[in-house]
């Protein structure tokens, strides 16, 4: 089995953090990471680690769910929880998975996974024919993986460097690598990944992409040199 998703709950209610826990541990698929009682804390939360899904509560003080999901720059995939209906269609503009009223079920639980890794079979579809959909520029661009040489960690964002052009894309380091074709690309260091057909020389700490000097973290490093043996 794959790595399970890392998953947040963010909700001030205790009650919901013991039902969601419960259900989350019933799934092996997914990893609950932390547990967090209000929007500020999840926000740092959030800018500091990788999160696969996050199961959101609307109504809590200081910052309200809606208002979180407008000020971080890459949401990781989001699950709505709360007892209010009326949030429902707006909800839906800041492109979360699902809505889930309380008191939660678990069968309904169930259905809300479901989509999400629904949402991880369109993204392996998307790279069949050799295009990833990524968010820059102010729009969406349909990138030829072939012309990526590297990509950077940049804060909440990623700079994806190409044969032609850089692009400052929308997203996590994690989502773009889920994204990429399995055997092509590789994580050499927890802020780069790079191509390896684009692997112009390999020395003890870096690897030379285009010219460029690439840092290989240590725990990358073995299976950096198996790839290459191949």
């Amino acid at each position: 089995m794959k790595d399970p998703k890392k998953c947040i709950i963010v909700d001030d209610e205790p009650a919901a953090h013991y039902v969601l826990t419960n259900y989350i541990r019933q799934n092996p698929e997914l990893e609950l990471v932390h547990q967090c009682y209000n929007g500020i804390e999840a926000m740092n939360y959030i800018r500091e680690n990788p999160v696969d899904l996050m199961f959101l509560d609307i109504d809590m003080p200081e910052i309200t769910g809606l208002e979180l999901l407008k000020i971080l720059p890459s949401q990781p995939r989001t699950i709505l929880t709360t007892a209010y209906s009326e949030f429902a269609l707006e909800s839906y503009d800041y492109g979360v998975i699902d809505y889930l009223l309380k008191p939660i079920y678990f069968p309904r639980f169930l259905k809300s996974i479901e989509r999400f890794f629904s949402f991880y079979a369109e993204k392996k579809a998307m790279v069949s024919n050799l295009f990833i959909s990524i968010k820059a520029d102010g729009g969406i661009v349909d990138l030829d993986v072939r012309k990526i040489l590297f990509a950077q960690s940049y804060g909440n964002y990623v700079k994806i460097f190409t044969s032609g052009k850089t692009y400052l894309a929308s997203m996590t380091t994690n989502e773009l690598e889920a994204s990429l074709p399995e055997g092509q690309f590789l994580r050499v260091h927890k802020s780069y990944i790079v191509a390896v057909d684009k692997i112009e020389e390999n020395e003890r700490d870096v690897l030379v992409v285009n010219s460029q000097k690439i840092p290989v973290g240590i725990t990358y490093r073995r299976e950096l040199e198996r790839v290459l043996a191949r």
